[in-house]
């Protein structure tokens, strides 16, 4: 037996890859007889306290899933990144499982996916904005994409000495801003706040123009999670590897 999954997502519309079930944020929900999924939240406190209900649940690995910020000059959205190292904000770093990763790797390639197989993810606890942000981030940790929850997710299956893997797809570009007012319109599961939204392009009407290269970047994203979730099977893989 390949043991059970645990998915931490932290977005809405990451979790709605996986599962047309109206998931109850920060609640462990069943995807397959293999897999449990929790709807997080952003940011590293939630992300961790969703990976140890996923554990008290019965999950034996994890698996850290959802989008990412590009870092790497050319990384186009989109692409799908299972990193070979995960860094935390202090540069410690935490390595994903080798046999499970290498195992997803090859399910992945042959589904013929864009996919980046080399570099480091780093995990802030909090998004970088700016081109500007990007570009010393990229200069200070050398790796090639960034998010907000692996790093937490690593650093529990690392203390509760379970395996965990990281499946990203690139949202924005390196060189794609992303208005700061706009972040005010959604929670933190990634949903519109209807009213907030309204206030802040009321207020700053020129964020209209940008509202469609946003869903255009994160259609790309969400597709590219799609397929990647359907090569990896219910299992993630794990089924190819020798059992916990």
């Amino acid at each position: 037996m390949p043991g059970h999954v645990g998915i931490v997502t932290a977005l809405a519309p990451e979790a709605r890859v996986l599962t047309r079930q109206s998931l109850r944020v920060r609640e462990v929900s069943t995807l397959t007889p293999d897999s449990s999924i929790c709807l997080t939240g952003m940011g590293p406190e939630a992300a961790r306290e969703g990976a140890l209900a996923l554990i008290q649940a019965g999950a034996n690995a994890l698996v850290s899933f959802g989008v990412a910020g590009g870092l790497a000059p050319g990384l186009r959205s989109g692409t799908l990144l299972c990193p070979s190292c995960v860094l935390d904000e202090r540069s410690h770093d935490y390595r994903p499982d080798p046999a499970w990763r290498a195992s997803l790797l090859l399910r992945l390639a042959a589904a013929n996916l864009p996919l980046l197989k080399d570099g480091s993810l780093l995990s802030l606890p909090h998004p970088l904005l700016t081109v500007a942000e990007k570009g010393a981030m990229r200069e200070r940790h050398q790796s090639v994409a960034v998010d907000m929850e692996s790093a937490a997710v690593a650093k529990v299956a690392d203390e509760q000495q379970i395996p965990f893997v990281v499946l990203r797809a690139i949202v924005d570009e390196r060189d794609d801003d992303v208005p700061a007012p706009l972040q005010a319109g959604i929670d933190a599961w990634g949903r519109p706040r209807a009213g907030r939204m309204l206030a802040t392009l009321l207020r700053h009407p020129q964020l209209l123009a940008e509202l469609p290269g946003l869903a255009i970047r994160m259609g790309k994203a969400t597709r590219t999670l799609r397929a990647a979730a359907e090569a990896a099977g219910t299992t993630w893989g794990r089924d190819a590897t020798q059992p916990c």
